[in-house]
């Protein structure tokens, strides 16, 4: 039996980004709900700092997560958001208790 790779990702804008960098990562998210092996990927904003955002996505294979890592909406969105957002903070999970 495969397991469910579970993805959080966090991603924090620089002071003054957090609409460009907001605009950025909302623009992932058809092309990434598109791509083989993606059972979600969501986007969320910290209610209590606007600076903060979170993915929480769940892929087939960690082949298919490989994969998206490399798709190129993802690199035309590293180039956007360089300068702009402090480094990712990016969990890979494996879920307990099943």
């Amino acid at each position: 039996m495969k397991s469910i790779v579970h993805v959080v990702a966090h991603i924090e804008a620089l002071p003054g980004h957090e609409q460009e960098v907001r605009s950025v990562l909302e623009s992932y998210l058809s092309p990434t709900r598109a791509e083989k092996g993606c059972i979600r990927y969501d986007l969320f904003l910290d209610n209590s700092d606007p600076k903060k955002f979170t993915f929480i996505e769940e892929w087939e294979s960690k082949e298919d997560l490989d994969a998206h890592a490399q798709s190129e909406h993802l690199a035309a969105g590293r180039i956007a958001l360089e300068g702009k957002k402090t480094p990712n903070w990016v969990q890979i999970l494996t879920q307990l208790g099943m």
